[in-house]
């Protein structure tokens, strides 16, 4: 077993830059300002012939009101779970009351700590070091997270030559599902309800998730990675810098996906941006799940505005599977995976070429393509051109003709013979060759030939003329 490395520490001390330093990868928010990383994100370090999984963790601040006690508990649940803690401090702000209170706490978990000194870039490694020895964890190591100094070292101090061990394979993380949806709809709290853990920040304050946080999970022998995403709004409402990223965060996580869970306020009415977030996901070609949220708190009219909401404005969505969900009590929450299951199945299920041309010629002969400078488009064969979301590329002549109304024909006729659920199908086409067009003489060459023989014809008639002369 890998072991299991925590990074803790007083906020804004440098946790979430030597994340990244040592996971090779920007998967940790990194900003100038304190408070940026508030739930536990995981990641795979493997440097030096040394493997082990790192934890970033919120700043300990030590305030007992708000939010900040949501983040302490998932720092310290992160040193509970680990097997070596960091104790970052800062070289350029010294030792101070919130780094001792911080080691006091600690010092309950058993746990071996090494402090690292971050920030020490051109200071002297020894001074730097000296001050912090009183927090009595043994020598402390000075490094720069940043710029890159002194992490061969700390790697080697972590995990000594002595237990270094093969790397394991990268084992399969499953199917790879993104909470989205806009922020304070429920996300985290439904991410909570599937681990059957506090293992992500809720706060009733929107914006609470700014960061992708990708957590592993099994169920009936299959296993999930799911995704918890920042929340999106309006482009026009987007005024900080850190929410930006958190978006641009939130559509990678789309990208990386298989399936998407879009969760929708039930108490309030789909919006625009709801509409755009959907539209975002099927034409990056991810399956879809939907959750209306809150449902137990609903009126019976609020219910039945709601569903007529979701046919009036998401009716494209008419794909995918929607449930009515509390994730706060979890009702209906255990129905999601059956659907999540399904979508993906449907998504990265295999067509048989055979079977798909046979099919498209029925469906052909039901309702013909039509005409075009008074010619009937040919669509002659099909075959499969991907997966997730199902790609069938069809053949045949004049296909750049072919009008988006009769491709939509073709699409949900495929749909509908399969019984796909949650996943877009894309019909693509492409012209057929004709092998002899390059052989066909040139317009020159022929006018040519013609005129040769209306010379001979002129000729012969001249010369008869003469002969009845004479």
């Amino acid at each position: 077993m890998k072991p299991v490395i925590a990074l803790v520490g007083r906020p804004n001390v440098g946790k979430s830059t030597l994340f990244n330093r040592l996971t090779g990868t920007r998967d940790a928010l990194v900003a100038d300002q304190p408070g940026l990383t508030r739930d536990r994100k995981y990641g795979d370090v493997s440097k030096n012939k040394r493997s082990f999984i790192l934890i970033d963790t919120g700043g300990l601040s030590g305030e007992d009101e708000g939010i900040d006690v949501n983040m302490a508990k998932q720092s310290w649940q992160a040193v509970e779970e680990a097997d070596h803690v960091m104790f970052l401090v800062d070289a350029r702000s010294g030792l101070n009351a919130a780094d001792e209170f911080i080691a006091q706490q600690l010092r309950q978990y058993g746990k071996q700590i090494t402090v690292v000194v971050n920030k020490a870039e051109s200071l002297d490694p020894t001074l730097v070091s000296a001050e912090f020895h009183a927090l009595g964890f043994g020598q402390p190591l000075a490094i720069s997270s940043a710029h890159g100094q002194g992490i061969t070292q700390l790697i080697e101090t972590l995990i000594p030559e002595e237990n270094v061990v093969e790397d394991e394979e990268k084992e399969d993380k499953g199917i790879r599902v993104a909470i989205v949806g806009r922020p304070n709809v429920g996300k985290s709290t439904l991410v909570n309800r599937i681990m059957g853990e506090e293992r992500v920040v809720v706060f009733d304050m929107p914006g609470t998730t700014r960061d992708s946080i990708f957590i592993p999970f099994e169920r009936d022998g299959q296993l999930y990675t799911f995704i918890d995403t920042a929340g999106i709004r309006r482009r026009t409402r987007v005024k900080e810098v850190i929410e930006k990223f958190s978006i641009i965060k939130t559509l990678q996580a789309i990208d990386a996906s298989n399936i998407v869970v879009m969760v929708l306020d039930g108490s309030e009415e789909i919006s625009e941006q709801d509409a755009h977030l959907l539209g975002y996901a099927i034409e990056h070609g991810r399956a879809i799940v939907i959750a209306i949220n809150k449902w137990d708190n609903l009126e019976p009219y609020q219910r039945d505005k709601i569903k007529t909401e979701v046919e009036r404005k998401i009716p494209f969505m008419n794909f995918a599977k929607l449930h009515y969900i509390s994730a706060l009590h979890g009702t209906g929450v255990g129905e999601l995976f059956a659907s999540i299951n399904k979508a993906y199945r449907s998504a990265t299920r295999d067509f048989p070429t055979n079977e798909l041309t046979m099919l498209l010629e029925g469906f052909v002969s039901k309702h013909q393509p039509p005409m075009v400078h008074g010619r009937r488009i040919k669509l002659r064969y099909a075959h499969q051109g991907g997966k997730n979301p199902p790609i069938i590329v069809i053949h045949g002549n004049q296909t750049k003709s072919v009008p988006d109304s009769y491709r939509r024909y073709l699409s949900k006729a495929f749909i509908d013979y399969y019984k796909l659920q949650g996943t877009p199908l894309r019909v693509e086409f492409k012209s057929s060759e004709n092998p002899f067009k390059d052989n066909k003489p040139k317009p020159t060459e022929r006018k040519g030939k013609h005129s040769k023989r209306v010379e001979a014809a002129k000729k012969t008639e001249k010369q008869k003329k003469k002969r009845l002369k004479r």
